[in-house]
């Protein structure tokens, strides 16, 4: 049986699939929230799935509250992997409606589902939350600056969260990867070359290590996941 649960947003994705692998293969209980579907189902063997729309904040709250639903594994992770991304023109050249979507889609879950899973890690005696921002919140490139934007902000809050509760047990880090080599990436980027590209279950090793109790000293983090792009 499983002694401690995460719960992982975006665990559907590219990213999320691996992250979602490797705390299984830990031995970590696994709660994914989806947009989609009926109440929480937890099949024999993989991860709990539950219906939250995360942009809600009683979605976020629903979510977070079939992750902390097991005493004998009390939610001790939140891995944040929801977001998306959007190429445009240059910053004149942008609508104020694409620039909102970028920080809502980025920033907005990964704030309500880490304000609402925070008094539960605290309650659990001590957590840990990663966060999913990008290269590009440092080194932003041309045609997304509210992408970047939005990254620069989750980088941001992350920070402050990582200050917030040092004192109350809770780690924060920030993961921050270039390109992942995920099948989208690639239909979208097919003459790239992908060998530079960083694989999914490698990011994934990282933020396992994140949030387990191996990187106990660290908090307050922006982990470059670059490859060799």
């Amino acid at each position: 049986m499983a002694e401690r649960t995460v719960l992982v947003t975006g665990g559907t994705g590219g990213l999320g699939g691996a992250v979602t692998a490797a705390f299984l293969k830990a031995g970590w209980r696994v709660v994914v929230p989806e947009r989609e579907g009926g109440g929480a189902t937890a099949p024999a063997a993989g991860p709990v799935r539950v219906a939250a729309d995360l942009l809600d904040p009683a979605g976020a709250a629903r979510a977070v509250a079939v992750a902390a639903a097991e005493p004998a594994a009390p939610l001790r992770a939140v891995v944040n992997l929801v977001g998306g991304y959007a190429s445009g023109g240059l910053v004149h050249e942008t609508p104020i409606e694409e620039f909102d979507r970028m920080l809502r889609i980025n920033l907005r879950p990964t704030y309500l589902v880490t304000q609402a899973a925070l008094p539960h890690l605290v309650e659990a005696g001590g957590g840990a939350v990663v966060c999913v921002s990008a290269r590009a919140a440092l080194a932003p490139f041309s045609g997304a600056a509210g992408y970047a934007t939005a990254k620069a902000a989750v980088l941001a809050f992350a920070n402050a969260v990582a200050v917030e509760y040092r004192q109350r047990g809770v780690r924060c880090n920030t993961v921050l990867p270039s390109v992942i080599d995920t099948p989208a990436n690639r239909a979208a980027q097919p003459d790239a070359d992908h060998r530079r590209w960083v694989p999914p279950a490698e990011i994934a090793a990282v933020i396992r290590f994140l949030a387990s109790d191996e990187s106990a000293p660290t908090s307050g983090a922006s982990i470059p996941v670059y490859g060799r792009a």
